[in-house]
Formats: C-alpha cells, structure tokens, sequence
C-alpha cells in the first residue's frame, strides 16, 4: 500500500518574502505539502545617526547581541571592520552562520532560542560596567536589555530596521482564502500573526481559517495567537521553522491515530 506524505495535499502558509521562503516551501514540499507563499512582514533598513555612531564606536563594546539575521545584515551593511570587533552573541544558528559568513566568530550561542533562554544563559557572563550593543528591530522586545542593565551592564540598543505589512499581500490572501483556502497556519514570530489577523479581518474571511491547524514556532508567538482568539495546536521544544513543522506532522499524527 502507499503511503502517503504527512501534508499530502494539504496548503501550508509560508508567511516569508521569496528570498527567506525558498527554504521554507521547499521543506513543506519535502513532506508533501503545497507551499502558500504569502508575505507577511518586510523588513525597512533605518540608516539612522545611532546605526553610524555605534559602527564609529564599536571598539569601545565588550559584547554585541544579534537577535536576528536581519539586524546582522543591516548592521554590517557598507561597513568596512577595520576596527577590533567585540565579542559576539547571537540568537539562532543562522544568524550565527550569518555572522560566520562575514569572517567574525561567535563567542556565545544560548540553548533556547528566546530572549528568557537567552538571558538565564548569558547572565553568568555579565560584569558590573561592561558595555554591551543590541542592534535591533522597532518591535523587539526590551527583555535582554533590561535584564542586563539589572547585573550592572551599559546596555545601548539602537533600532536598525522596521517591520511592516506588505500592501500587497491583502489580495495574495482574498484570492487564496476564497478559493482554496489554507489548511495549515505556521506563525514565525508575534508579528506574523499581528498583521495576518490584521489582514483576514480587514477582509472578513474570520470564518476562513476557523478550521485551520495553527503552529507557532516559540512560545511568545503563541501567546500573541492566542491573545487574538487562535486556538494553537503545534509549539516546538526548539525554536526553528524546521522544528516547527516537525511538531505540525506529530500533531496531525496524532489525531489521525485517534479518529
């Protein structure tokens, strides 16, 4: 008898651009699935007078904190390091590879890929007066500079890009919510679920997704689901998209085994 793939024939949202989904879609095809590629938020670089004054400054840091890849792109975007680089912390092994990439090492990786994993792994490292530089986006949290600011440390954190809602993702959402619908809804961060629940309200298609399964790669994007109504039925033990849609299968596993 054949055996059929975990997301046969099912329509999964890919909530990313077409550079960061290629990766996504091709994992979701890998298991059967049929990839919906729908952005949901893009990133603005912000060429800011704090972006300029940080690289100016970069040797006065003990440490740099990387939470994303894209604060990594945009903060070495036309820099030249000809200065000596501090110590680097990063969230997440491809913004660690990212990092690599750029010939620079990572000192310090936590084992959970969320700021609170973060900061209970990081902390043992900080001393009294150390400086610290946490570029970042406008809707990241305060968490790890606020915590290490409690130890002592001199934290700046300098905001290097906006996330927005692409315009033209609302009619890439009609199209498909009124035709063949989403089967499947794998969130990858609080503002993935902020701008769809957003967008399907400005449409009306509410009832659309009643039925979807929806997967939330960490826990603070679950709460942020949950906060708008969603039932979630799939979190991962490890913060990844991969892992995310591992625990998408078990689920769906588990309720075939139980019908």
């Amino acid at each position: 008898m054949k055996r059929t793939s975990p997301l046969d024939g099912m329509n999964v949202l890919v909530p990313r651009g077409k550079k960061e989904a290629q990766s996504f879609s091709a994992l979701i095809r890998s298991y059967g699935g049929m990839p919906v590629e729908i952005p949901l938020i893009a990133f603005e670089p912000l060429r800011n007078k704090a972006l300029f004054q940080a690289r100016k400054q970069i040797h006065t840091y003990d440490w740099v904190i990387f939470t994303s890849k894209t604060a990594v792109d945009v903060f070495f975007e036309n820099f030249s390091l000809s200065s000596p680089f501090p110590k680097i912390a990063v969230i997440g092994e491809k913004t660690k590879k990212m990092i690599a990439d750029k010939g620079l090492k990572v000192q310090f990786v936590p084992g959970e890929y969320v700021a609170e994993g973060f900061v209970e792994d990081f902390l043992p490292l900080v001393e009294k007066g150390m400086k610290v530089l946490i570029p970042k986006g406008n809707l990241a949290r305060d968490y790890i500079a606020a915590s290490l600011s409690e130890k002592g440390a001199n934290v700046d954190e300098i905001i290097v890009y906006k996330t927005t809602f692409p315009r033209d993702s609302i009619s890439l959402l009609r199209e498909q919510l009124s035709g063949k619908g989403l089967d499947i809804l794998p969130f990858t961060s609080p503002s993935t679920v902020d701008h769809f629940m957003e967008a399907i309200k400005e449409l009306g298609f509410q009832n659309a997704v009643k039925n979807s399964l929806v997967g939330c790669i960490g826990p603070v994007t679950k709460e942020r689901a949950e906060a708008h109504g969603l039932q979630v039925h799939a979190v991962p033990e490890e913060y990844t998209v991969h892992s995310m849609l591992k625990s998408i299968i078990r689920y769906l596993a588990e309720t075939r085994r139980e019908k």
